[in-house]
């Protein structure tokens, strides 16, 4: 015998004493499915016997059931459940959280029951008990579906136990398997010819034969239906055959309206108000034959709520639906999915006032919807409306999926005049996801955070960084709707052991090399300032795209979010200036967006460490360099009376020539800085245009578009100059290793040594997207003037990486997700996630001189 019960549900077994109910439960469902109400009297009262302790038991019981049902796992409650008042609250429960509930009655045989008793040592009470039980069980088993459960089933008999098998069923709206692609339509409401319009458009081909139709595609697409088929148009019966044909073929996937429920409703007989485009179906519907009448009420009076498709990323539902509804199935669901949310009030034209459940929508799968026309479909917290008023008068929307591609028809007519007229299109200063993302919501970024990211999976921000970056973020940062995205840091090789130095492009090849990578590209590292530029192609593409208004065409930010140039017009002159190459290389055409967000270098490094300049390396240097020559003075002194100082003499001039080393350094970062002429940008990763990003492009691929970029001007954008390596070329090599010497000895930073891919997976995981090898003289600034000295140098080679390069990582990995999801039009709160995440794991304690 093969019984069915839902994937998610709550069981509810019921049966008297030693009626073998946790026998049954372990032999069908999973230890950790089942809730026992002895073992929970035993966690409470280390008796499994205590019947003092029920009540506790059962409220610890009902505790982990409701969790398990939130997070959407099937639950077992095993306990005699035979009085109506201990299944009401479990009844209850399913509700709650929209599981389906499902009894399963052990009725056995009161002397089996009995007999199993006696042979228990810890079951010691009376027959009576067994009796009372078993009569209270009989008085219940008529009433369970009344009392709210959906499946019953019962057993009399060890023997029906015996055969049993439980096949554990899908609920009908579970299509996680159906991946797509999809073309989703708004609501159609009788509107024939568009529909079948909008479906060539869509590349379908749709054919007739004796009034029955067939669809499909070339490329295997399928079409989702949000609903409300019928009413108001001009024929709703030839659309219910499309969609039904559609559906039974396979080509398509509908959900139910309440236009078409109440139609279904209609032509079974109910008691139905004849309002809201109704009495055109009807009417329409009297010429059909008595059977299609039939067939069309069984048809729509079958379709399902909602669907849920790709693995649970895609929702549909006629009127949306809330997070913890999604692949549930209950009364409150299908009322939800079918009318929406009122607030209980009515406008001035007498319809109900919505809730607007999409402005608090959190959830992670996308949700498409219709019923409430809008003029044009929008998203809002990754949902959309695609219910464009076609039968007003409007137009017939698709979405394409996952493209999120929006494709539309025009109504051919109005057909059917509106109680509330349609708004007209206007252009809005901000979208509805941009005025809903003017308020950050706090607990959106802060505490202790877990983010799943493509790149390294799990990524966990603990509360204390988190709330540093709230700091700086609330008091230091640019308009948060223009930071969407903040560079990683960058690990410097292992340390070489090379005479005289600490690091060496070497130990960067070494790495990559032996993690399987086969070529690098090596960068050479400006003397400047690490910088995000976003621009765009003029203020309206700002206004259209980040919301923003009354700030330009862009922003220039620093690593951790700040403006770059915080007096005067020196950012708005840059970007005009990178706009104008942008205008002459014809980038906004080629790759069709209407903006840019660039990674870029800022020349010189005095624009932004202007401060720290004049206070930490200017003081140092003046106070070393005095210091020496007191003690020069001294030495002089001191050798004038015939005192032997040779030894300190000599050291102290060499100390004299490090500290010069040391401002010489320093000073190649700095020159004078009046007018825009006097900055260099050198941009070396092109990140992002709308809707795509450039991770899946190599490295050479970005030097190379940058390059032609700087071409166009060539006097404020610099190419950066940068070298393809072989990495089983030993003279390739070798020759790297001499340009490297050449940079840093003429006073240069060093290079930037990259795997070929932007994204290169190792051995063990992702590597390091970048590591960067920087010459003696540059990091004199960083350790002091006498780093290079024998005994210094030999103590700064025990440094560890491992944080640094654990922190570089995660720091990429929320990089990359944070842009990929903005492009993606994904609310900015999912965007701000990664980008408070990389600032929180800048103050993760590290070597800042690394």
């Amino acid at each position: 015998m093969e019984i069915k019960i839902p994937e998610l549900a709550l069981v509810v077994l019921v049966g008297v004493s030693g009626a073998g109910k946790s026998s049954f439960a372990r032999k069908h469902f999973k230890p950790t499915e089942i809730l026992s109400s002895d073992y929970c009297r035993g966690l409470v009262s280390d008796d499994e016997n205590d019947q003092a302790a029920t009540k506790d038991a059962f409220e610890v019981l009902q505790f982990i059931a409701s969790k398990r049902l939130s997070a959407g796992k099937l639950t077992v409650v095993d306990a005699t459940n035979v009085q109506p008042e201990a299944r009401k609250p479990l009844i209850a429960l399913a509700r709650q959280y929209h599981c389906l509930p499902v009894v399963l009655v052990l009725d056995m045989p009161e002397r089996l029951c009995r007999d199993r008793n006696a042979g228990r040592a810890d079951r010691a009470f009376g027959e009576h008990v067994i009796r009372n039980q078993a009569s209270q069980l009989r008085k219940s088993i008529r009433g369970l579906e009344r009392e709210g459960f959906r499946h019953v089933h019962v057993f009399r008999s060890p023997e029906e136990l015996d055969g049993l098998t439980i096949r554990r069923e899908p609920l009908w709206n579970n299509k996680k398997t159906e991946t797509g692609p999809f073309d989703i339509i708004g609501d159609i409401h009788g509107c024939l010819s568009e529909t079948l319009e909008l479906l060539g458009v869509l590349g379908y081909q749709v054919t007739t034969q004796d009034g029955r139709y067939s669809i499909s595609h070339p490329q295997g697409r399928k079409v989702v239906f949000v609903g409300d088929l019928v009413d108001r148009g001009p024929d709703s019966p030839g659309v219910v055959r499309l969609a039904s044909d559609a559906v039974k073929s396979g080509a398509a996937f509908c959900v139910a309206g309440n236009h078409d429920v109440k139609l279904a409703r209609a032509l079974r007989g109910r008691d139905v108000k004849i309002s809201h485009g109704l009495a055109e179906s009807l009417e329409q519907l009297k010429s059909e034959p008595e059977e299609f009448r039939r067939f069309a009420a069984e048809f729509l009076d079958g379709l399902v709520s909602h669907y849920v498709f790709d693995g649970g990323k895609l929702v549909v539902a006629h009127a949306g639906l809330r997070e913890e509804m999604h692949g549930r199935g209950s009364g409150a669901v299908r009322q939800f999915a079918m009318y929406g949310e009122t607030t209980g009030e009515t406008d001035e034209y007498g319809l109900p006032v919505r809730y607007n459940w999409a402005a608090d929508y959190r959830g992670r799968a996308m949700v498409v919807y219709g019923h409430t026309p809008v003029p044009e479909a929008a998203w809002l917290n990754n949902t959309i409306c695609l219910d464009t008023g076609c039968v007003f008068g409007g137009k017939l929307t698709a979405l394409r999926y996952p493209e999120r591609e929006l494709v539309s028809v025009p109504a051919k007519k109005m057909y059917y005049e509106p109680i509330r007229p349609l708004q007209p299109v206007v252009p809005a200063t901000l979208t509805a996801q941009q005025a809903q993302d003017d308020l950050l919501d706090l607990e959106d970024v802060f505490g202790k955070r877990i983010i799943d990211t493509r790149l390294y999976r799990n990524i966990t921000v603990r509360e204390e960084n988190a709330a540093a970056a709230l700091e700086v973020m609330s008091r230091f940062a640019a308009n948060p709707k223009w930071l969407i995205y903040l560079p990683p840091t960058m690990s410097p090789s292992e340390t070489t052991t090379r005479a005289g130095l600490l690091e060496h492009p070497e130990q960067a090849l070494e790495y990559y090399a032996k993690n399987g990578v086969r070529s690098v590209v090596c960068e050479e590292k400006h003397m400047g300032s690490r910088a995000v530029m976003v621009i765009c192609r003029d203020e309206a593409a700002a206004r259209s795209r980040f919301g923003v208004t009354g700030e330009g065409r862009g922003i220039i930010y620093t690593r951790t979010g700040r403006r770059f140039f915080t007096t005067g017009n020196m950012e708005s002159e840059l970007l005009d200036r990178v706009g104008r190459a942008l205008d002459a290389a014809q980038f906004w055409d080629r790759f069709e967006t209407s903006w840019f967000c660039l990674d870029c270098e800022v020349m010189p490094w005095s624009v932004k460490a202007e401060d720290l300049l004049r206070v930490q390396y200017a003081p140092t240097g003046t106070a070393a360099r005095a210091a020496v020559g007191a003690a020069n003075e001294l030495l002089k002194q001191a050798a004038e009376r015939k005192l032997d100082v040779d030894g300190l003499a000599n050291s102290f001039m060499e100390r004299g020539e490090l500290v010069q080393r040391y401002v010489n350094a320093y000073r190649q970062y700095c020159w004078p800085v009046k007018t825009v002429a006097d900055i260099r940008v050198a941009p070396f990763h092109l990140l992002a245009s709308e809707g795509k990003t450039y991770f899946d492009q190599t490295h050479a691929w970005h030097m190379e578009t940058l390059a032609e970029l700087a071409g166009h001007d060539p006097q404020g954008l610099v190419a950066t100059p940068v070298r393809v390596v072989d990495l089983a070329d030993a003279e390739a090599v070798q020759n790297l290793f001499a340009w490297w010497e050449t940079l840093t000895g003429s006073g240069g930073e060093g290079i930037v040594v990259k795997p070929l891919d932007f994204v290169a997976p190792g051995k063990r995981g992702l590597l390091q997207p970048a590591i960067k090898s920087r010459g003696p003289e540059y990091l004199r600034i960083i350790y002091g003037p006498e780093y290079s000295r024998p005994e210094l140098l030999e103590r700064l080679r025990d440094r560890g990486l491992s944080t640094k390069r654990s922190m570089a990582l995660r720091e990429f990995a929320l990089g990359v997700e944070g842009l990929e999801r903005f492009v993606q039009c994904e609310p900015l709160r999912r965007v701000h996630e990664c980008v408070f995440g990389v600032l929180a794991m800048e103050s993760e304690p590290v070597d800042p001189r690394l």
